[in-house]
């Protein structure tokens, strides 16, 4: 009897705190959040059993927003990066951080290098954490500094083991925004990123420098971050471990971090 009334009050609370367009907004991404490939306008008004018009009129919102992207075509829909974004903002990015430091710490002093972390933000990504090697000679990058996804290591990292569909979404946007950058080419770098489960590359800034960069894995297997160290080959002879060594360091570093 006690477990109905409550049942009852909790029902009559849902009521008088309702807000049905935020409610047929939040249906709409959560119907999203199961279709990868996205859906049709009329497929979702069909799946939501509510009128064309109010549908088209929330998606155009969500759209504009930039929470749902609309296809070339213009009649297919799907959810963009952006609520990814927001659901790691900064308490999350803290707690990581926290966790990250004392590793990267432990890191620098094995592999005699530094290393930096980046998290995604909107369409760019940033760098939250770094940590410096103790020796004379490093290449280390600010925290704070943001960076672009297209042109660097880290970014190529994040892409590359982000949702197929969400990254495919994002570079198709960037070539019609004319971005100045070969997609196939990019799209196959991707591809060889996923397959080897890292990247490493001659650096898009500092002549002289490879990236190694190795994502930090959510549950499901996308990037919620990734770990970058820029690679610094000794000219002096004084004894340094090897790329692959570096690689190893850094990968059990991120399998540490990582969720899945």
């Amino acid at each position: 009897m006690e477990s109905a009334v409550v049942e009852q009050r909790d029902r009559q609370t849902d009521d008088r705190y309702r807000a049905p367009a935020l409610d047929k907004g939040l249906d709409i991404l959560e119907l999203l959040s199961e279709q990868p490939r996205g859906m049709t306008r009329a497929e979702i008004v069909k799946a939501m059993g509510r009128s064309a018009s109010e549908i088209y009129r929330m998606l155009e919102r969500l759209v504009a927003r930039d929470y749902v992207s609309r296809s070339p075509e213009g009649d297919r829909y799907a959810l963009t990066m952006k609520l990814f974004v927001l659901a790691h903002r900064h308490p999350p990015v803290r707690r990581l951080v926290a966790r990250a430091l004392p590793l990267m710490d432990a890191f620098a002093r094995a592999a005699l290098q530094s290393s930096h972390l980046v998290v995604p933000d909107t369409e760019q990504a940033i760098v939250v954490a770094q940590a410096t090697c103790p020796g004379n000679w490093e290449f280390g990058i600010r925290v704070g500094t943001q960076i672009a996804l297209l042109g660097t290591g880290s970014g190529h990292t994040l892409l590359a083991f982000q949702d197929p569909h969400l990254t495919e979404e994002a570079l198709d946007r960037w070539q019609r925004d004319g971005q100045d950058h070969d997609m196939e080419a990019m799209r196959t770098e991707l591809e060889a990123c996923r397959s080897a489960g890292h990247r490493i590359g001659p650096s898009q800034q500092i002549r002289g420098v490879d990236d190694i960069s190795v994502p930090i894995l959510s549950p499901e297997g996308h990037a919620i971050a990734v770990l970058t160290c820029p690679y610094i080959q000794r000219l002096d002879g004084k004894a340094q471990p090897e790329i692959d060594e570096v690689l190893a360091l850094l990968k059990g570093v991120a399998q540490d971090l990582s969720l899945s």
